[in-house]
Formats: structure tokens, C-alpha cells, sequence
């Protein structure tokens, strides 16, 4: 009974994984256009702060309307850490970069995200497979043609601030799975939302952001968009993943992500893709490939 018990569980997280990769590839790919459509109205840190102060609200009280139990004060301790850093630093800087550059730059740039969870990775014992480190290779090297594309320009002050960005995503992903573990499920996201949001408004405030009344239709909606959908939908699936895969399968929405913002920027901005471009994207979906290979081949799959 046990054994049957514990099949069907693994069965249950199996047939998760699919929609939870769709849900990181398909609406993570989106949220770039759609922080900068926000950004018409709602500063950076404003931005993000309500965002998931919101989403996080809406998720906890659907928790205790279930009757589940609330974080621990240890899980609290551990959601502000990992918030601050994946939602405080993460998100917080990657709207704040997106005033000086280009989504479909941002998105391309946090590609690299595989490779620097990798790296700090290896400080807990986390090693990819053959498999996986090949496919993270081949999609940073697609990820740099991209870069090279005429479409990308940057200034210093958004590359640093993404660059910081990455890094602090990369090491509140690692932690949470490692050091700093929360509350199982919903809790856990919505106590992660709530503590990044509080600082997200805690780092707005001292920063004096004002959104631009009364605020613009377009930047409601896509503000709306991000609650939903790239907070509630995609982030708890993110989280999921961490959770249920392995670190390069999790982070490999990273090497999908430019992809669909350039489909994205040629279908509703309007902009000039070139073919050296493509093929970059080309390169990247191959990575993506490599590693689906490593999982399928991982001994603990």
C-alpha cells in the first residue's frame, strides 16, 4: 500500500511539470512587455511592491479559507530572506532596468540565470548532469549571438542593475530549496509574496516614487496581468518546480523567456528582428533541448 501510495504521488508531481514549464515559458515570457506597459504609470519598486502585496494577500486568504496551516515563525524568517532577495532584488531591479533598456535585452540578459544557480549550486552539492551543463552551455552561447543582435542597446546603470538582479534571484532560488526551505505550498508562496512585497514598498518609499495620476488604462491592465498571471499563476509554478525538478530543469524558463519576447516585440511593438537574431533564439530552444535530455536521463527523475 505504501508503495502504490508513493507511485501515485510521483505521478501526481510528473504530470504537474508540464504546466508548470508552460506556465514559466509562456507568461514569465510576457511579464517583460508587460512591466514595461505598467511602467507608463507605476514607478519600478511601486510597481512590483503592490503587485505582490496583492497576489500574496489573495493567495494567504485562500489559504486560510481552506483551513490550511499558516507559516511557522522560522517559515516567516525564511520567506522575508528569500523574498527580499527573489522579489526585493530579483524582480525590484529587473523593473527598475527596464527604464533604460529594451525587454526583449532584459530577458536575453537573464538567460544566464542557469549558470549562476549552477554556480552557487555547487556550494550546497548541487551538480547538473553532463546533459544539463552541455544544454546551459549551448544556451548562454545563444543567448550572447542574441546580445550581439542590432536590436539590443543597454545603458551602465540598467546592466548593473540587472546584473544584481540575476544574482539576487539565482541565490534566493538556491536558498530556498536548501538553507532557508518555506512553508509547503501555497503558504509558502503567499508568505514569500507578502514579505518581497513589504520591502519592494519599504524600498519605494525611501526612494519617494510617485505613480503618475490618474494612471493610464494600458498600465492597469498589464498591472493587472502581473497580479494573476505572473504572480499567481507563474511564480507559484516557479516555486513548484524548484520544489519538484531539478535546478537547470526550473531555471531553463530563462533560455525560453527571450524567445517569447521577441515574438512578442515583433507581433505588438512593431520591432525589427534580424536573422542573426533567430538563430539565436534557435540556439537558445536547442539548450533548452540538452537539458530536457539531462532530466530525462537523471537517475533521481
Amino acid at each position: 500500500m505504501n508503495s502504490a501510495v508513493l507511485a501515485a504521488a510521483r505521478q501526481r508531481r510528473a504530470s504537474l511539470l508540464v504546466p508548470a514549464l508552460l506556465a514559466t515559458y509562456l507568461v514569465w515570457g510576457s511579464t517583460y512587455l508587460a512591466i514595461r506597459f505598467a511602467l507608463e504609470s507605476l514607478p519600478p519598486f511601486f510597481q512590483m511592491g503592490t503587485r505582490f502585496l496583492c497576489a500574496g494577500g489573495l493567495l494567504m486568504a485562500w489559504v486560510v479559507w481552506r483551513g490550511g496551516p499558516p507559516p511557522t515563525r522560522v517559515q516567516w524568517r525564511n520567506a522575508l530572506a528569500v523574498g527580499t532577495l527573489m522579489l526585493g532584488g530579483g524582480m525590484g531591479l529587473t523593473a527598475s532596468a527596464e527604464q533604460h533598456i529594451g525587454s526583449g535585452l532584459i530577458a536575453a540578459f537573464i538567460a544566464v540565470m542557469p549558470i549562476v544557480m549552477c554556480a552557487i549550486g555547487l556550494a550546497f552539492g548541487q551538480r547538473p548532469n553532463r546533459w544539463e551543463l552541455a544544454g546551459m552551455l549551448v544556451g548562454l552561447a545563444g543567448v550572447v549571438l542574441l546580445v550581439r543582435g542590432a536590436s539590443f542597446a543597454g545603458a551602465p546603470a540598467g546592466l548593473a542593475a540587472i546584473a544584481v538582479a540575476v544574482f539576487a534571484w539565482s541565490l534566493g532560488s538556491t536558498l530556498s530549496t536548501t538553507k532557508l526551505p518555506l512553508a509547503p505550498g501555497a503558504a509558502g508562496f503567499s508568505s514569500e509574496m507578502l514579505c518581497g512585497g513589504a520591502v519592494l514598498m519599504m524600498i519605494s518609499l525611501a526612494l519617494g516614487e510617485q505613480p503618475g495620476w490618474p494612471v493610464q488604462p494600458l498600465a492597469t491592465a498589464a498591472w493587472a496581468y502581473l497580479v494573476v498571471f505572473g504572480s499567481l499563476v507563474a511564480f507559484s509554478a516557479y516555486m513548484y518546480l524548484l520544489a519538484n525538478a531539478t535546478p537547470a530543469l526550473a531555471s531553463s524558463y530563462a533560455f525560453v523567456n527571450p524567445v517569447i519576447a521577441l515574438f512578442l516585440g515583433v507581433s505588438v511593438g512593431a520591432e525589427a528582428v534580424t536573422g542573426g537574431e533567430w538563430l539565436a533564439c534557435s540556439v537558445i530552444l536547442a539548450g533548452v533541448g540538452l537539458i530536457f535530455r539531462g532530466k530525462s536521463a537523471s537517475p533521481h527523475s
